[in-house]
């Protein structure tokens, strides 16, 4: 499955700006394959659907330390890892916004 998402924000910009899409990949077998470094798709209960680079797993690999690319950006530095579960799929595609 996959899925094309707008972008909105600018926490991992330059290399995803507002107003882009990107196409996700919501395999099973491509989301046991996550490392760092990539960029993924997960469901935060109070922030809603976010997208954040992959920098590294805990201990057992069950949760993941998820980075914006500036130091205000909500990611784990703010709320802290996120479990593997609330992962929905990883960023294999992006189409850039008309105006760039």
């Amino acid at each position: 499955m996959f899925e094309l998402l707008k972008v909105t924000g600018g926490s991992l910009s330059p290399f995803f700006l507002q107003g882009d899409y990107v196409l996700v990949a919501k395999l099973p077998y491509i989301l046991r394959r996550l490392k760092p470094g990539d960029v993924i798709v997960f469901r935060h209960p109070a922030y809603g659907v976010m997208i954040k680079r992959l920098e590294y797993f805990t201990v057992g690999g069950e949760e993941l330390f998820v980075l914006g690319n500036h130091p205000e950006s909500n990611d784990s530095r703010t709320f802290g890892a996120i479990p593997r579960r609330w992962v929905e799929g990883k960023v294999i595609w992006r189409i850039a916004a008309k105006s760039q």
